[in-house]
């Protein structure tokens, strides 16, 4: 019987491993850009996540202005993260600070808010249907 030699198996391996697509690469990313003007009442999106999937809004606000985001949702493990541009850390992390954030931002620039699932929901392919409500006030 012909055995296929040691690198022929690894070639086909190889190739199998880099044709396939991993399923986390499939997961949707929403991505949105919302303006908020300073003082102008709230700015509000209705949203809808499933699984891994997420959405970002990404907004700009200037150093000393309060943003304040509040996350009404059907899904107790549905939260949102707050990441300043060029930062590594999160500004707020929603599983552990909760569905409401008000504060002073330290910089100007740009600011992206993710909606999410917690893993335990994401991996039930849980539905989350949301409202983000997000305002800027200097």
């Amino acid at each position: 019987m012909l055995r296929p030699s040691l690198p022929f198996r690894a070639s086909l391996l190889l190739a199998a491993f880099c044709l396939t697509t991993p399923a986390w690469s499939a997961d949707p990313v929403h991505k949105e850009t919302v303006e908020l003007t300073a003082g102008k009442t709230a700015h509000s999106v209705k949203g809808k996540i499933k699984g891994y999937a997420t959405a970002e809004y990404t907004l700009t606000g200037k150093a000393g202005q309060t943003l304040s985001i509040k996350l009404k949702t059907n899904q107790p493990s549905n939260y949102f993260n707050i990441r300043q541009a060029g930062q590594d850390d999160a500004l707020f992390i929603g599983s552990t600070s909760g569905n409401t954030y008000q504060a002073k931002l330290p910089a100007d620039g740009a600011y992206t808010v993710q909606v999410y699932l917690m893993r335990n929901a994401a991996r039930r392919n849980a539905v989350a249907n949301y409202t983000l409500e997000m305002g800027l006030r200097d």
